[in-house]
């Protein structure tokens, strides 16, 4: 929850008082319950004027019934989205979760259109905002310093894969595939495969080092990594998913192919061969961490005004 975290951060230091309760009860019914009631003993101590759940499922339906705040929903992807790593019943309890959240919020972010879409019935109090890059952290380096530092070789052709905790979501069997046609097409090429132990602070050299960054997941929200490879002028080769095609509208060299192993296969070969840099980052300057900040204000404003003040904010 990095990026929940640095947006907390940032609403803090535009003057809103906040405070977090991280809320962890995923697998077990009994921690839940004590979970809600140390919210709501932390709500009435603290007495927000506005809740903000930072994602569905449990986390949003343990809010809506804790107590009377306003609520605001942030739906990142795997709490709307069809979870197959979750298994089929655990998935469909999560989005049924989700659901009657939205039922209860006054407001809701969806963190892309296509998520957005899946709550078609109360599309008047929806939002579509994407989380927001931090600019100062994410910025093209220098691609031979960037080698230096993580060993790769200077020639190397080099893709990136990011594979997190959910490879099978993340379709690695897929990237596996398509990297077999580029090799056969473009040579010798390192995959470098990410698995979610990598510091953020240290993915900008990961993100500058290398050539491409290959996207294949069944299901997404608003994806971090390909806008982080966007501000560091990284190509990608993605399918359509999420909104990675609104994002990579007008970035080249990248580009949204059929979820296929020789059409993905054959744009990895061809953005490696050329050897270029994006011009993503002249295109991301929407979805900077302050803008997107600002958004989300203006929506607390919104929720709040009935009340008459902002200034308590409560994260979960």
């Amino acid at each position: 929850m990095v990026f929940a975290l640095n947006e907390i951060a940032r609403l803090a230091d535009a003057g809103l008082e906040t405070r977090t309760f991280v809320l962890d009860a995923a697998r077990d019914p009994r921690r839940a319950w004590r979970q809600a009631g140390l919210l709501r003993e932390a709500a009435r101590r603290f007495q927000p004027d506005l809740l903000h759940a930072q994602f569905g499922s449990l986390t949003a339906f343990i809010s809506a019934l804790t107590f009377h705040t306003p609520l605001l929903i942030t739906f990142r992807g795997s709490d709307l989205n069809p979870s197959p790593s979750d298994g089929i019943l655990r998935s469909h309890a999560q989005k049924l979760l989700s659901h009657l959240a939205a039922l209860r919020a006054s407001r809701i972010i969806c963190v892309s259109q296509q998520l957005a879409g899946r709550l078609w019935w109360c599309r008047r109090k929806v939002a579509v905002v994407p989380s927001g890059v931090d600019l100062d952290l994410f910025f093209p380096i220098d691609r031979s310093a960037a080698r230096d530092r993580l060993g790769w070789g200077r020639d190397e052709r080099v893709v990136l894969f990011a594979a997190g905790a959910s490879p099978a979501v993340k379709r690695l069997d897929l990237a596996e595939a398509s990297m077999t046609h580029a090799r056969e097409l473009a040579g010798a090429v390192r995959f470098v495969v990410l698995r979610g132990d990598v510091p953020h602070q240290e993915m900008p050299f990961y993100l500058s080092g290398a050539d491409c960054l290959l996207f294949t997941s069944d299901y997404e929200g608003s994806p971090d990594i390909i806008k982080e490879s966007l501000v560091c002028n990284l190509p990608v080769v993605s399918v359509d998913v999420g909104d990675v095609p609104e994002r990579l509208g007008g970035v080249h060299p990248s580009t949204v192919v059929a979820r296929e192993p020789r059409a993905l296969g054959t744009a990895v070969a061809r953005v490696v061969s050329c050897a270029q840099r994006s011009n993503g980052r002249e295109r991301t300057r929407e979805i900077s961490a302050e803008v997107v900040r600002d958004r989300i204000m203006l929506i607390y404003r919104q929720v709040v005004t009935k009340n008459g003040r902002v200034g308590c904010i409560a994260k979960v």
